[in-house]
């Protein structure tokens, strides 16, 4: 085996022994934790809803990286911490959809429905005002009582706070900041995905009972225009794209050990080499981690599952994923997931000699990148008696050592990591709870 089969060998190995699965107590998941119960105990504005009941009516969900990944890294993989919230005083339906009878239990007695119109751009839509839902008190039905004016849910933002895409940004004490993202509830399924469900597959990923629980998961709807739309002043106001966070959550704790750390190491090369912009910005047209994940959803559908394990190479799985990607950015096409005719490049950006560099890269320029970006990294996190074998790793057998002791420090250091991380999730939940109320569902978060 030749020095640069063995570089390969050794990242491979490296990522897939000192990658272990995400224990209970981290920053991120109490940080999630902490922002889902104050948000689970907010209420909202009186001129912004009629609240008959003094109930919370904020239902809080976490989203992004610390909900989608299962896996913990050497190197941070989170951020920031993102939550989204829907008010259990409104609603989404797809156009012409009928009103529902039932709804669960965490929506109020009065509910607004909205029903989601298409606008010229896929994936962004309007929502208009169309019933009024009222729970009957003897069989807990909602009837309903349609509007007769054309009046479109408008898009309000907090001057005092930071705006990322459709979020604000909080920052916490803590090392990470917050986005908060405001969205609407959507039940079912919607039309603009349709085909989605029953689209053929040829290795069975996703499978039936996955692709059941997303589509009964629904959808949601957040506020953010287009950014082709923002200086349209009617547009930039009432403009929402449709959001599959929930669906994105469901496919990616599906997939295998291997395609999380594929991920994980994808999204950092690219911030790494500065060839992203944020982690959670999805606008069309610049490139950003959702164009990662999106290259990860389809190639899970598409590659078999002998292609991600068998000969398991991490190194050339990752230059394959990236041409593919790089082609993608040449011809100015990603297509959405999960919207047939939805085109997540438009020509306003050009992204094209990113695309360029992204298809020069090769197996073994990119082995020596994850030995000096990646594992030298995490060499810095240990004891300096292990980070200092990475002053001469001039050998491979010299980078072998090197990572070998890197990799039984990582595995000596578990119960260890999981006490501090116990002692600090303590520490901040009193502090949270001394400073917030409790309620029944803040205390559930």
């Amino acid at each position: 085996m030749n020095d640069e089969c063995v570089i390969e060998d050794i990242v491979t190995k490296f990522l897939l022994n000192s990658c272990r699965l995400r224990p209970p107590f981290s920053e991120s998941t109490v940080l999630s934790a902490m922002r889902c119960a104050g948000l689970a105990i907010v209420h909202p504005d009186d001129k912004e809803v009629c609240c008959i009941h003094d109930i919370p009516l904020t239902i809080p969900l976490k989203t992004g990286s610390a909900a989608e990944f299962y896996i913990e890294p050497m190197l941070p993989h989170i951020g920031d911490i993102d939550v989204m919230f829907h008010l259990s005083t409104e609603l989404a339906i797809p156009r012409g959809h009928p009103p529902p009878t039932q709804l669960p239990a965490e929506f109020h007695n009065y509910v607004k429905v909205h029903e989601i119109i298409d606008s010229h751009l896929p994936g962004y839509v309007y929502l208009e005002l169309r019933y009024l839902l009222t729970e009957c008190v003897n069989d807990s039905k909602y009837s309903a009582v349609e509007y007769d004016t054309q009046l479109y849910l408008q898009k309000t933002f907090d001057v005092n706070y930071d705006t990322h895409g459709p979020a604000i940004v909080l920052y916490s004490r803590a090392t990470l900041s917050v986005d908060v993202v405001r969205c609407l509830r959507c039940l079912v399924w919607p039309s603009q995905a349709a085909d989605w469900p029953t689209r053929h597959r040829n290795y069975g990923w996703p499978d039936s009972a996955t692709v059941d629980h997303v589509v009964n998961n629904g959808c949601d709807v957040v506020r953010v225009a287009h950014r082709q739309c923002r200086h349209h002043e009617w547009m930039n106001k009432n403009q929402w794209r449709l959001s599959f966070s929930r669906a994105e959550i469901v496919l990616i704790n599906s997939w295998m050990p291997v395609q999380q750390i594929v991920y994980h190491i994808l999204r950092v090369f690219m911030k790494t080499e500065r060839l992203t912009d944020s982690a959670n910005n999805t606008v069309t047209g610049s490139l950003s981690n959702y164009h990662i994940k999106t290259l990860m959803l389809w190639a899970s559908e598409l590659k078999s599952r002998t292609w991600w394990t068998g000969d398991l190479n991490l190194v050339r799985i990752c230059v394959q994923l990236l041409h593919s990607l790089g082609d993608w950015l040449t011809d100015a096409r990603c297509q959405h997931y999960f919207i047939n005719n939805c085109n997540l490049i438009d020509n306003s950006v050009n992204v094209t000699n990113i695309g360029g560099q992204l298809m020069s890269i090769d197996a073994t320029w990119l082995s020596m990148w994850f030995v000096d970006n990646y594992i030298r990294q995490c060499s810095k996190l240990c004891a300096d008696n292990i980070s200092r074998l990475f002053d001469d790793v001039s050998t491979t057998i010299k980078l072998q050592k090197a990572v070998n002791a890197i990799v039984v420090w990582r595995l000596n250091s578990t119960l260890l990591d999981l006490r501090h991380a116990l002692n600090w999730t303590e520490y901040y939940i009193k502090q949270y709870v001394y400073k917030v109320s409790l309620t029944a569902r803040s205390c559930s978060c």
